[in-house]
């Protein structure tokens, strides 16, 4: 569709083509609406994206968003979509000295090895039937909470009985994850591994009173009603692209180079302006479903925008012509690094890391995790890449808030990267550095990308990767029957900013669908 096709009217608009605006889209053709995704940039895919940033370098990397969980297989089987995820075979490895000793602790490789590991750094079985009892706990919420994800929101009181668990409900729901965290687990690393779930793209202290940690760890330990978070075939772009290919087939248009700047409505029905390079135009709709954040929708309608959004991570893209040593040589580098390689995340390291950022420093030892995708999937390298050994890893930073690069994004960018590479070189017989390879101009292949390189590149509030804090998955005051509903009766938010949004689920994409058949009759 060019600029010249204005006025043309659709039952639906989509605003953003990432994968939550693809799946609505998709849903909606499917049912026989005509549709429109308008897409700003010359590309599908928003944050779920894979593509090439070394120069001259056959590695396609998931660049932002790169695990899956929260996708449920309803929308894959839905949509027909040609797309799969794979378990890794480790869950998480995390180093530590003790006594003078390089040492960790490796969870997964069967019940046997995982508890001997947890014998082996605490002196005890304890911690591992603690861990036992917990993660028992979590995936029985997690069974019964996900399949809610994709029907209409529960009440809290209804969410409650559905859980049946007032243990479980007061631990996850009511008391600071913290509370059941040093209840629960004695040894500081234990604790710690449990703590990060709740940190994620998060900025909070585990006993924070607001229980943003809480809501971030609900969402990190019930996906797919195990908790498990997968590796996406391909890369997280063969998500979106497969979701691409599904819309258009379905007859749904979609229109990249597209940029909405201004929704007009009545509540019946919609006008939206739209720019390109030839200028601006018009298109009408029944229903607009916007996939951008809470502020850009308030900016689109005219509305007083929502509180500012402030984003805490750091993300890291790295290939590597090898995977490094271990100073821990009883852990072989391609388990360890095989699933969640985590990085000064003790718990009070954690603690620590917190209260520095919160008072405005730079965390003195940046918590982090890393993972290697292509250990479990070597098919976002080339086949000489391959036959070569290299590998990529992923790096998340935590507790490191927009606030902290104000002053000079560049440079705190460059320190931080620093700090935090000196924190994975301490538990490292070889320095990473060596390690890296080089790409066509013979500059390292490794990119960082901070808060406010996301809000930049993406439009992300604050660079926040879930657009504002995540919410209960139940209702709350002004959320509607969907977790979707604006104060606009025929505009509805399917973005990560949407009540059960946040990572790569396509739930509020689905739900935003649902929600305009419901009010079309489908």
């Amino acid at each position: 569709m060019t600029a010249h096709e204005a006025h043309r009217s659709y039952d639906a608009v989509v605003v953003g083509a990432g994968h939550n605006g693809l799946v609505a889209a998709a849903y909606l053709a499917r049912a026989g609406r005509s549709v429109l995704v308008l897409e700003r940039l010359g590309h599908t895919g928003g944050a779920a994206v894979s593509t090439r940033p070394f120069a001259g370098v056959d590695a396609r990397l998931s660049r932002y968003s790169y695990l899956v969980s929260l996708l449920p297989k309803k929308i894959v089987r839905d949509l027909g979509l040609d797309f799969r995820v794979r378990a890794r075979t480790i869950s998480s490895y995390t180093p530590v000295e003790r006594a003078g000793r390089a040492t960790g602790l490796l969870v997964g490789g069967g019940e046997r090895r995982t508890r001997e590991a947890f014998a082996q750094l605490t002196g005890s079985e304890r911690e591992y039937e603690a861990w036992q009892r917990f993660y028992g706990m979590t995936g029985r919420v997690a069974e019964r909470v996900f399949p809610t994800l994709t029907e209409p929101l529960p009440t809290r009181d209804e969410l409650r009985r559905r859980i049946d668990d007032e243990e479980a409900w007061r631990t996850l729901f009511e008391d600071p994850i913290g509370v059941a965290v040093e209840d629960r687990f004695a040894d500081d690393l234990v604790r710690g591994v449990v703590l990060t779930d709740a940190l994620i793209g998060t900025f909070a202290d585990a006993h924070d009173p607001s229980l943003a940690q809480n809501r971030c760890f609900l969402y990190h330990v019930i996906g797919g009603g195990t908790g498990a978070w997968d590796v996406p075939v391909g890369g997280m772009g063969a998500l979106t692209d497969a979701l691409a290919t599904a819309a258009r087939e379905a007859g749904a248009v979609v229109a990249t180079g597209h940029e909405a700047v201004r929704i007009d409505t009545d509540g019946r029905a919609a006008e939206i302006t739209y720019r390109t390079a030839d200028g601006e135009a018009m298109v009408g709709a029944r229903h607009v479903l916007v996939n951008a954040s809470p502020q850009a929708l308030a900016e689109l309608t005219g509305d007083a925008p929502p509180a500012p959004a402030e984003g805490a991570q750091l993300k890291v893209n790295m290939l590597l012509k090898r995977l490094p040593r271990l100073r821990d040589d009883s852990v072989d580098p391609r388990e360890a690094f095989a699933g969640t390689f985590h990085i000064a995340e003790g718990y009070e390291q954690l603690a620590t890391a917190h209260a520095q950022a919160a008072a405005g420093r730079l965390p003195a030892a940046p918590p982090s995790e890393i993972y290697c995708h292509s250990l479990t999937d070597p098919t976002i390298l080339g086949p000489d890449l391959v036959d070569q050994g290299y590998q990529t890893l992923t790096l998340f930073g935590l507790h490191t808030p927009a606030r902290l690069f104000e002053a000079d994004n560049d440079s705190v960018r460059e320190e931080l990267l620093k700090s935090t590479l000196a924190q994975l070189d301490a538990h490292l017989a070889e320095p990473l550095a060596d390690c890296l390879a080089v790409d066509a101009d013979g500059r390292p292949c490794i990119e960082a990308k901070t808060p406010l390189d996301l809000e930049r590149d993406l439009r992300l509030p604050g660079g926040n990767i879930f657009h504002r804090a995540l919410a209960w998955p139940h209702t709350q005051e002004g959320t509607g029957r969907w977790g979707v509903e604006t104060g606009h009766a025929n505009v509805l938010l399917c973005g990560a900013g949407a009540v059960r949004g946040g990572g790569v689920s396509g739930v509020p994409g689905h739900n935003a669908a649902m929600a305009v058949l419901e009010a079309t009759g489908a």
